[in-house]
């Protein structure tokens, strides 16, 4: 039932409605519409405490929201919400009676009501478009791997890593564009995670590692019993380094009985034998994905310390100078090895990424969405499940809080002409080992070692406090232990 109350003027009709659109069911109460308002304002608040609810008591939510099934659910609540609150605000709007006024006044609240009505539409409708668009997004990312007898068993919620104590990932990337056929990866990284802590080892390889050796009784293996070994290039150069195992096993399916694209397979298991881990998954970086990504965000502002000469016939050039960089000069100065080698070269690259991860930050990530998820559909290619992103976003959240150490397999650590590959895996054993019982490391009072130095080998943690050293061996083993002092992501990149 409803009691009669006195007509409201033009600005109390705004007053109350703009209300109503915050505080469901302040006009109905106004009007004397008890009942109603009472159940609106409920209904709303019963909601809000229970999000708070979800929220507050679900320690799975950051990885449950990348469920299929969340994020339908959560794109239709956010469309249908909307409709209820455009809904909300008509109703609201004719229960405060504004046929009572005078046609000047309805003209006016009528226009500004139409006005808020699509107005509160607006954030459930930006909502559902960016919900649907993550959706899609993470579905073209990760495939859901197909049946048959190399698929693996299906996730368990309890279980999610099958009794495994580390997660290893192999990150790689690549330099792949529309003018290059193939595949090569230039930048080879191993992430061996602790799936209880997330304390993380990162285990850098070089591109330029020589004769690799394969698993034994794989094909490779039977086609290069001696290591990857090929005739030179015409022009001088090797095609037989760890870079393009990936090409080489793509452009040779008769090695595999004509199986294609076995090149990820093959980079994994070799990756994996050399170091003496057992590879989970890969994800691969496009290079040049990056590229599109920065031109999303709006460029990337970085120093640039000299002059970075690029192309084939020199003809290009990033000059030096602190400035906002187009994606392809970001890209150019980053990949460039005219006048440089590949240690100069490793750190500019770093300091890109550190440079996009300094700069992207939620506002310019949400303003620029659906650019930022067009560029990220092109930037990563992985065999990662869609099923395990769930149980991955949890892990990568205690990763960001736990201690990570780096091992990089460059001279004097090892000689990567004449690879010594049982001290490689002995190193790997040490450096994981040690990270399952973290202990105090006292910094370093060497001088820290240039950017440029192909003989360091530095090593880093998250905690600016502590040093690793990477060369360390077995006890007994009389090779060289190369320390590093802790090197953040930016350091050493110039002023921004």
């Amino acid at each position: 039932m409803t009691q009669a109350r006195k007509p409201v003027g033009a600005g109390a009709v705004l007053g109350w409605l703009a209300l109503s659109a915050v505080a469901p069911g302040a006009a109905h109460l106004r009007m004397g519409w008890r009942r109603t308002g009472l159940v609106l304002l409920g209904g709303y608040l019963a909601g809000l405490v229970a999000l708070l609810a979800v929220a507050l008591l679900n320690d799975g939510l950051v990885g449950a929201l990348t469920r299929n099934s969340w994020l339908t659910a959560i794109t239709v609540g956010s469309a249908v919400l909307g409709l209820v609150w455009f809904a909300l605000v008509v109703h609201s709007f004719v229960v405060l009676q504004p046929g009572g006024l005078s046609q000047a006044g309805q003209i006016l609240t009528g226009t500004l009501a139409g006005l808020l009505a699509v107005v509160v539409v607006l954030p459930f409708a930006f909502a559902a478009q960016t919900v649907w668009t993550s959706r899609q997004t993470l579905n073209d990312i990760f495939d859901t791997p197909v049946a048959g007898p190399s698929a693996q068993a299906s996730v368990r919620p309890e279980d999610p890593w099958a009794g495994r104590e580390r997660v290893n990932i192999l990150l790689l990337g690549g330099d792949a564009d529309d003018h290059r056929a193939g595949v090569r990866t230039d930048s080879m990284n191993v992430a061996s995670v602790d799936a209880r802590t997330g304390a993380t080892v990162l285990f850098s390889l070089p591109r330029n590692l020589e004769d690799v050796r394969f698993r034994p009784g794989t094909p490779m293996a039977e086609h290069f019993p001696n290591g990857f070994r090929l005739p030179p290039d015409p022009g001088g150069g090797r095609s037989d380094l760890l870079n393009s195992v990936w090409e080489y096993a793509d452009a040779h399916p008769e090695i595999f009985d004509g199986r294609q694209r076995q090149g990820p397979k093959v980079l994994v298991d070799t990756i994996g034998y050399t170091l003496g881990l057992k590879i989970d998954w890969y994800a691969l970086v496009n290079m040049w994905g990056f590229a599109r990504l920065i031109d999303a965000i709006g460029g990337v502002r970085l120093h640039v310390e000299q002059d970075v000469v690029f192309g084939r016939y020199n003809e290009g050039l990033v000059k030096a100078g602190t400035r906002r960089l187009k994606g392809a000069d970001a890209m150019w100065y980053a990949r460039s090895r005219t006048f440089s080698d590949d240690f100069t070269r490793m750190r500019r690259q770093r300091c890109v990424i550190g440079a996009l991860l300094e700069q992207a930050d939620p506002a310019t990530v949400l303003t620029r969405f659906h650019q930022v998820a067009l560029a990220t559909k092109e930037l990563i290619r992985t065999d990662i499940p869609r099923d395990m992103l769930e149980h991955l976003v949890p892990l990568a959240l205690k990763v960001k809080n736990a201690e990570v150490t780096s091992v990089q397999f460059v001279p004097p650590l090892i000689n990567t002409g004449y690879p010594d590959w049982d001290r490689i895996r002995e190193i790997t054993k040490e450096a994981i080992r040690d990270s399952r019982t973290p202990r105090a490391r006292a910094a370093t009072a060497a001088p820290s070692p240039t950017a440029t130095s192909p003989t360091s080998a530095p090593t880093t943690t998250r905690k600016a406090t502590a040093t690793a050293t990477p060369g360390a061996t077995p006890s007994g083993t009389k090779s060289p232990k190369p320390k590093g002092a802790a090197r953040g992501l930016t350091e050493g990149c110039g002023a921004a």
